[in-house]
């Protein structure tokens, strides 16, 4: 689907193809097809979002990654044309592609008493690409965190389901903290999560366009 000026596919759960002058996946996980990808980003390294079977299916000896530190140990075996770990805040060049990490974690998601599924120390990240002058932000697996409020982007790509991440509702106050021009919802219909998510959000949403892709 065209979405400004870039050709963005969402593929299952958080992986999405972003491709302009280059093709960019995030954290490529239910991959059907095969692919090349210029660059791929990972978030982090839980099963969902650093997936080894998926990334064989999109890396070739030319793709960069990128990706959080904590996902180091799960890459080690990958064969590609560079590595490049970050963490929040971190920014790298990538040719033409700018990409900055920027912090993603729970606030109020927990796996027991006092325990977030993604804490802050973690080091799990989003990511804001700049590509062919327009600037995507893709959220990974967060809350609505006070960060937010400091991310400029034309497309915002959100978690909506809950348990893990936002909910719909807390997406849609994130996405009037971002106040994109487009945002689209996302982390729905693999592990938690379903269509009917993606329609709340898109209910909820008053400051900007929102597609479901």
């Amino acid at each position: 689907m065209k979405i400004l000026n870039l050709d963005i596919e969402r593929i299952a759960h958080d992986t999405f193809r972003i491709a302009g002058s280059q093709r960019v996946f995030t954290d490529p996980f239910k991959v059907a097809k095969s692919d090349d990808a210029d660059i791929v980003l990972i978030s982090h390294e839980h099963f969902d979002h650093l997936s080894v079977e998926d990334l064989n299916k999109v890396c070739t000896p030319a793709t960069t990654i990128v990706a959080s530190s904590n996902c180091r140990k799960g890459l080690e075996g990958m064969k590609v044309k560079e590595k490049r770990f970050l963490d929040p805040g971190g920014k790298t060049r990538v040719g033409d592609v700018e990409i900055e990490a920027v912090p993603a974690y729970n606030l109020n998601k927990f796996r027991e008493p006092g325990h977030v599924f993604h804490p802050k120390e973690y080091g799990g990240v989003g990511f804001v690409i700049k590509m062919d002058g327009t600037t995507v932000y893709y959220a990974g697996d967060t809350d609505h965190i006070p960060e937010m409020k400091s991310i400029r982007c034309d497309i915002a790509l959100l978690p909506v389901s809950g348990t893990y991440v936002m909910t719909a509702k807390e997406a849609a106050e994130a996405a009037a903290d971002i106040n994109p021009k487009i945002a689209v919802p996302m982390h729905y219909g693999a592990i938690v999560g379903g269509e009917e998510d993606a329609k709340k959000f898109k209910s909820l949403v008053k400051n900007c366009e929102v597609v479901i892709v």
